[in-house]
């Protein structure tokens, strides 16, 4: 059975399709890769590629990709929502099938390497393929964005793992990983007022007290003057979706603000919303044996 690993990368991009088209070029029509899925946000200005494949083409798809971001993003220029330090922002590695976690690291390490040598681009690795403890969340590897990291990489501490010690001019720095299957969740409120998706957001997230496998931040979407608790759900089946979705209605209502709607950014694991349609219906010891898709699958 044929190794199968997927790709999550995160590219600073969500207006301009010209550039967005040419960034995933390299995964279409690529023997051994699947390009499964692609979703951009204005607001967020940002594109979310999942695509699938065996390790080795997939990793030249990917560096190719990456080449083409560094070529066409430049991050003086980006206004957005989401918190980004690179033109490739984040490019996560995720064992499918045959396919170890430790297999995963040392390909993300390998591709981190890559890009650090093809594009001059520093390279500081996360999650499970950090290579000290402060550098495995992601949000603290982000954090201080593009315009705080000339300062960040001077830092012993922060010293990328591959590449130069200094910002890329236009392309800034790019965190590459291995981790588990995540879920993008968004939870979108009826107020205009950023404040209170920063307050949700506080309460919302591991760092600040909240939920073990949840990270949060507020997001103002401009265009539909309403604003965004914008998550990832870094293990689906210890935090489930509902209980992020529950905590922030009750935490809004605190400010008399309704719930108008969630969204999944890219894909999702058929278990993820297997268990959170099994909380709402109230089922009794239902499982994911029920599901007919998963019992085609096997």
């Amino acid at each position: 059975m044929k190794s199968i690993v997927e790709c999550v990368p995160n590219f600073s991009e969500g207006r301009d399709r010209d550039k967005m088209e040419k960034i995933i070029e390299p995964f279409r029509g690529r023997r051994g890769v699947k390009l499964l899925d692609w979703q951009s946000d204005a607001s967020h200005n940002r594109m979310v590629v999942t695509v699938v494949g065996q390790p080795e083409p997939l990793a030249e798809a990917v560096v190719e990709a990456v080449g083409k971001a560094v070529e066409l993003i430049d991050l003086n220029k980006h206004r957005g929502q989401h918190p980004r330090m690179g033109a490739a922002d984040v490019v996560p590695f995720i064992p499918v099938r045959n396919y170890t976690m430790d297999q995963a690291v040392e390909l993300a390490r390998r591709v981190g390497r890559q890009l650090a040598e093809a594009y001059d681009l520093p390279v500081i690795l996360y999650e499970e393929a950090a290579t000290a403890p402060h550098r495995v969340n992601l949000a603290q590897v982000r954090k201080g964005q593009f315009e705080g990291m000339a300062a960040k990489l001077k830092d012993p501490a922060w010293k990328p793992d591959f590449g130069p010690d200094r910002v890329h001019p236009t392309a800034g720095v790019t965190a590459v990983g291995a981790r588990m299957p995540l879920v993008a969740y968004n939870v979108n409120l009826g107020t205009s007022d950023p404040a209170i998706a920063d307050a949700i957001a506080r309460k919302v997230r591991h760092i600040s007290g909240g939920l073990r496998f949840c990270k949060a931040i507020g997001v103002e979407l401009k265009e539909r003057g309403i604003v965004q608790v914008s998550m990832n759900m870094t293990n689906y089946q210890k935090t489930a979706l509902y209980r992020a979705f529950e905590l922030i209605r009750i935490e809004a209502r605190r400010y008399g603000v309704p719930v108008v709607g969630s969204e999944i950014v890219g894909l999702v694991p058929m278990e993820a919303l297997v268990d959170t349609a099994a909380y709402y219906l109230g089922l009794e010891d239902f499982s994911m044996e029920q599901v007919l898709e998963a019992r085609l699958m096997e």
